[in-house]
């Protein structure tokens, strides 16, 4: 009998693991399943923005930017061309703040900071524009406005006049994530040939 009892034991151990092995693979199939399903879909609407606006950005002439002086010319292949203009960008909101589509959206607040990739210039010599700025997604092209100090008006003043109090108070506190930076940095350097 105790024999009987030990073989009814073994098997039922062995129904057990049979079970958390069965388990397991079944949690990690659901869970390949869900990661694959949830790549495949569109990126959330603060996800385009920022691809928007940084697409945006890049392909607008740095004039457009609000930012003067920066004519840059450099020489490929014997041709005068602009170089890059590289970007890496920080939405803090947008209006109307109930859009849940891109197409819904008419205003971008945030943060941008962008070099001027000519060839074999490193990042820390690149002319840069940078600052709080406001996208106007309803025109095309879209409209650009960066907030710049005036004679009469200091940067805080012009900051506030220009940004809905809660973009404001994130404007004067947050640029750029680390990983937005790295990114521009990366995207500078192959831009650059460096």
């Amino acid at each position: 009998m105790n024999s009987r009892e030990s073989l009814a034991g073994r098997l039922r151990h062995r129904y057990v693991w049979a079970a958390a092995i069965l388990l397991v693979v079944s949690v990690g199939a659901v869970a390949l399943v869900n990661s694959a399903r949830f790549s495949t879909q569109p990126p959330n609407l603060h996800g385009q923005l920022v691809n928007w606006m940084r697409t945006t950005l890049e392909e607008t002439d740095p004039e457009q930017h609000n930012h003067a002086g920066h004519d840059i010319q450099q020489v490929v292949n014997g041709e005068e061309t602009p170089p890059a203009v590289i970007c890496g960008v920080h939405v803090y909101g947008f209006e109307p703040a109930e859009a849940t589509a891109l197409a819904d959206v008419q205003t971008v607040y945030g943060f941008h900071l962008c070099g001027i990739a000519e060839q074999g210039r490193p990042w820390d010599w690149a002319v840069k524009l940078a600052g709080p700025v406001i996208i106007d997604m309803s025109t095309e092209p879209a409209g650009i406005q960066v907030v710049e100090a005036t004679e009469d008006i200091r940067f805080i003043d012009r900051l506030r006049q220009m940004f809905p109090a809660k973009y404001a108070q994130l404007a004067e506190r947050e640029a750029l994530e680390p990983s937005e930076m790295a990114d521009l940095r990366r995207r500078y350097d192959s831009a650059a040939g460096l």
